[in-house]
């Protein structure tokens, strides 16, 4: 062989193609000339530009490098000695990238679904879609329910929960391939003034009976599950209130569990099988397994949320409502 690709060095990424060579008889390769093509034509929407990669390769060996490729795009390496000589020839395709934001998002009125137009898979096979859905309620300023979605690629269409018609909806959503998730559109809507988004404000339960000397208060709890009877695990977590502390951030986080040497600022203070309302005294000190009803610390800020989590094989659904008070 008079031209030698070396072992190893062979270098994909999504935007470029990268090989060493050697040559073994320096005199016939004076001349050589490597190219980078694409491998056969494109067609909309997935149009790639042809490349200019081309150049003269000198010596006894090198790097030949083919830059500002297309993503998940076939090309054509050759290596030849004029006229028609070919040492050296290799179809690649490029890497996969994340996807592009999705162009269009919108709710049909007809079905109360959310509908999309499919993404092309021009940057990397599309393997699915992921959709966070916050909605939040009018009538009732302290409920928060928050949606993560995984959908695979043939869906286009998701239904909304329905709570109220005057619940205020934001949803994202993004594409996804191999490399990850793409740049997210967002939707935002209040169901009974689409033409007018305005998103509604959480304004948190209070409590009662709030005791510095004890540290304790008594938080009046309802079921938050749409039927009741059937007993599901709510939890109770606690945050400490610092500037910019949210309520979306804490009903959809994992909260450390509880040290009393360095009490974390969020933490699970029980977990209840709730199926009726009743009034919990927080702070009261019981503990059990991933739980501690910590005392409540005087002069400090707190808000409180009772969250339902449920899970599926596609889908996290964190159901919370918050109560805030002072020590």
């Amino acid at each position: 062989e008079v031209l030698q690709v070396v072992p190893g060095t062979l270098e994909i990424s999504s935007t470029s193609i990268k090989l060493n060579w050697t040559c073994r008889l320096p005199d016939a390769c004076q001349r050589m000339r490597a190219t980078c093509r694409l491998a056969g034509p494109s067609f909309p929407p997935c149009e790639a530009e042809e490349v200019k990669g081309e150049e003269m390769l000198h010596g006894q060996d090198g790097t030949f490098t083919c830059p500002s490729l297309q993503p998940f795009t076939d090309y054509s390496v050759t290596i030849s000695l004029p006229p028609s000589t070919i040492l050296f020839t290799w179809l690649v395709r490029t890497e996969e990238t994340v996807p592009d934001k999705p162009e269009k998002l919108w709710l049909d009125p007809s079905t109360g679904s959310l509908r999309w137009k499919a993404l092309p898979s021009c940057k990397g096979e599309i393997i699915g879609y992921q959709l966070n859905i916050t909605m939040r309620s009018a009538q009732d300023g302290s409920f928060l329910e928050m949606e993560r979605l995984r959908l695979n690629s043939s869906v286009t269409e998701y239904p909304l929960p329905e709570h109220s018609p005057s619940s205020s909806y934001v949803v994202t959503m993004q594409g996804l391939t191999a490399a990850g998730a793409g740049a997210a559109f967002l939707w935002e809507s209040q169901t009974n003034s689409l033409d007018t988004p305005r998103p509604l404000d959480i304004s948190c339960r209070s409590v009662r009976d709030i005791s510095p000397s004890q540290g304790t208060a008594v938080l009046p709890l309802r079921p938050i599950a749409p039927h009741p009877e059937v007993a599901r695990e709510h939890q109770l977590i606690v945050a400490a209130m610092r500037s910019g502390t949210a309520v979306e951030g804490t009903c959809l986080g994992e909260p450390q569990p509880f040290n009393a040497s360095q009490q974390p600022s969020t933490y699970v203070a029980a977990v209840l099988n709730l199926t009726a309302p009743m009034d919990f005294v927080l702070g009261s000190g019981t503990h059990g397994q991933g739980y501690h009803n910590a005392a409540l610390r005087p002069g400090s800020d707190y808000m409180v949320l009772l969250r339902l989590v449920r899970r599926s094989q596609q889908a996290e659904k964190f159901t919370c409502v918050c109560y805030s008070f002072s020590v």
